[in-house]
């Protein structure tokens, strides 16, 4: 048994925004991997344009930084449990994690989520309480709280002593005692290199190297990411794959990378518990291994939980079809979403009776939304349903998936909110009060019961509330449960919207377009405020005469229209309508555009 003491393998998990992505930064910065003068942004581990702009990590990352003569390989994760399906994959290249806690919230669900699928690969843990300088830190009752979760997710003797380390990093310290607040990432880096087992196994054997991740770029296509797990590979090495449905097939390792600070860096050779990029490889996908033609034992791949909510992907057919976009049919769509299930492992494509129709699964709302904003990015025109959650029968009983909800609200607003859950079928769990006058609680709730509650949540604690969620499992169906109470307001003819026309509909309800706008028939252009949809006029004019009344020939006031994000379109629509995407605008619509129709199709119901 050979061991590579100059060598650690760590990921860093945590719930969203605890603080991940700064820390790395941090031990970047200490490590020298950046120039005294050089400019570096902030996160610059979140490097795509979607994580810069909501400031969450979306796609796991690895760099590589040099202390006390040992290389650590770090893999930076997503915070989201929608994107656990990464979180799930990463385990299998570590051999031991950070757990990032934050010292003010503490333990929150995804915080349940990444420690579980950590503690059942057996992976040594280090929990490191973030942001302890942070105003009303209790850094000894999140331990408590830490150890309190280790009991409940099972974890063995071995991993209860896990070694603590407190670290703000935002302000680049850490320390092994909490009312330290200067220093340095070194206690955090010594506690790497004394805790993380170093990789172990047989040099010298036939190669086996598992693949976790897939990466690409225009210059050498594909690139696999993943570990050496025996022996030692080699650049131009001929290698079997063996593919995850039991086939093989013969391919040569054309390049061979590894991870230097935020760098692929060209080797020759790799051995033992390194982590790898390798190129050459045209149709790798994740959980593969490649392995050496005089011995072939594939290695077993980690379970990917199912996904929850679907979606169909629709080839846009309204009046504006094709004037936004630049890639608009089902052939451009089918293969831009068949890329996609290559890289994403929790994501599922599956065809429909109709040529134009895509199903689309995933892990929840911001999963599939992510996709979507990805696409349009991309120049895809297209149109979506309304997220479904996905059923299954299980002994003749149909069961549902069932979400944890956490909930941080103001005292004041807590009878608000257990009003409108308990209407969705959730049931109270927990409930607690914190310092600072915020109340806890923990709700289980029927996953389509959370479609379209966040937007409501928000008005009801008027921005002051903070609702996280998990996947806790399937049981039997809840019954219906009543969530959109009010009607759309529906385009009654083809044109430009004007001032006079909005004046006299914005009675009606809360409007989403202003004046100007190009419209069509069937366009969902506002909320009614009442239960049922209304049909009106947002192109009329006003008669120009040359007779005037005193006082009816004011200036139209209008009230400033609600402009809806992605995430709330996709909250906002119904199962007779549909959301149209395309790269520069969001349009709400109903399924059947002209109002006789759907009058004809309501008579005959």
């Amino acid at each position: 048994m050979d061991i590579r003491n100059e060598v650690r393998n760590v990921a860093i998990i945590a719930h969203v925004d605890h603080g991940k992505t700064t820390l790395v930064d941090q031990m970047l910065r200490q490590s020298g991997t950046f120039r005294s003068n050089e400019q570096v942004a902030e996160r610059v581990m979140d490097s795509n344009d979607l994580e810069r702009e909501r400031g969450i990590t979306i796609l796991s990352k690895n760099t590589a930084i040099h202390y006390k003569d040992t290389k650590i390989n770090i893999v930076d994760t997503p915070g989201h449990a929608d994107f656990g399906g990464v979180v799930e994959r990463i385990m299998l290249m570590v051999d031991g994690v950070l757990l990032l806690v934050d010292a003010f919230e503490g333990c929150m669900p995804q915080t349940r989520f990444v420690l579980k699928k950590a503690l059942d690969v057996k992976k040594k843990v280090i929990v490191v309480v973030n942001k302890i300088d942070r105003p009303g830190a209790r850094p000894a009752e999140v331990i408590d709280e830490v150890i309190d979760l280790f009991i409940e997710l099972g974890a063995d003797e071995d991993q209860l002593e896990f070694p603590v380390v407190y670290a703000s990093a935002k302000d680049g310290y850490s320390s092994l005692d909490s009312d330290v607040r200067e220093g340095d990432m070194r206690p955090l880096l010594d506690s790497i290199l004394e805790n993380i087992e170093p990789p172990e196994g047989d040099m010298r054997g036939p190669l086996q190297i598992r693949f976790s991740s897939l990466d690409y770029d225009d210059y050498i296509g594909r690139i696999g990411v993943g570990r050496v797990e025996r022996g030692t590979v080699k650049h131009g090495q001929q290698v079997v794959l063996c593919k995850t449905d039991g086939t093989t097939q013969n391919v040569r390792i054309s390049k061979l990378y590894q991870f230097e600070g935020l760098k692929r860096v060209e080797v020759d050779s790799a051995t033992l518990g390194d982590l790898i990029c390798v190129s050459g490889i045209a149709d790798l996908n994740i959980g593969e291994t490649a392995c050496d033609p005089e011995c072939i034992e594939p290695l077993p791949f980690v379970k990917i939980d199912e996904p929850t909510i679907s979606m169909n992907f629709i080839v846009n057919d309204s009046p504006f079809a094709g004037k936004e976009g630049k890639f608009v049919t089902s052939r451009n769509i089918r293969d831009r979403l068949f890329k996609e299930v290559e890289t994403n492992v929790s994501m599922r494509v599956e065809e429909t009776d109709s040529t134009d129709t895509f199903k689309v699964s995933g892990r929840g709302e911001l999963h599939l939304s992510i996709l979507i904003e990805t696409m349009r990015r991309q120049g895809y025109e297209f149109q979506v349903s309304r997220p479904k959650v996905i059923m299954k029968k299980e002994n003749g009983v149909l069961m549902e998936p069932m979400e944890l909800l956490i909930v941080e609200v103001p005292e004041n607003y807590v009878g608000a909110v257990m009003e409108k859950l308990g209407s969705r079928k959730a049931e109270l769990e927990n409930m607690g009060t914190r310092d600072g006058g915020m109340s806890h609680l923990e709700f289980k709730i029927p996953a389509r019961g959370l479609i379209g509650y966040r937007s409501e949540f928000m008005t009801d604690t008027n921005g002051n509330g903070i609702m996280n969620q998990l996947f806790a499992g399937y049981e039997p169906y809840k019954g219906d449960i009543q969530t959109r109470d009010r009607g759309s307001i529906v385009v009654h003819e083809t044109g430009e919207s004007t001032g006079y026309g909005l004046f006299n509909t914005q009675d009606r309800g809360r409007l989403f377009i202003g004046p100007g706008v190009p419209v069509s028939e069937g366009m969902i252009v506002g909320e009614c405020a009442k239960s049922e949809d209304v049909t009106c006029n947002v192109c009329k004019k006003k008669q120009l005469t040359n007779t005037r009344a005193a006082g009816s020939d004011d200036a139209l006031r209008l009230v400033p229209p609600t402009t809806l994000s992605l995430e709330q379109c996709m909250e906002f629509i119904k199962d007779d309508e549909l959301l149209e995407v395309t790269p520069t605008s969001l349009r709400l619509r109903k399924v059947i555009l002209s109002k006789e129709q759907r009058l004809k199709k309501q008579f005959r119901k």
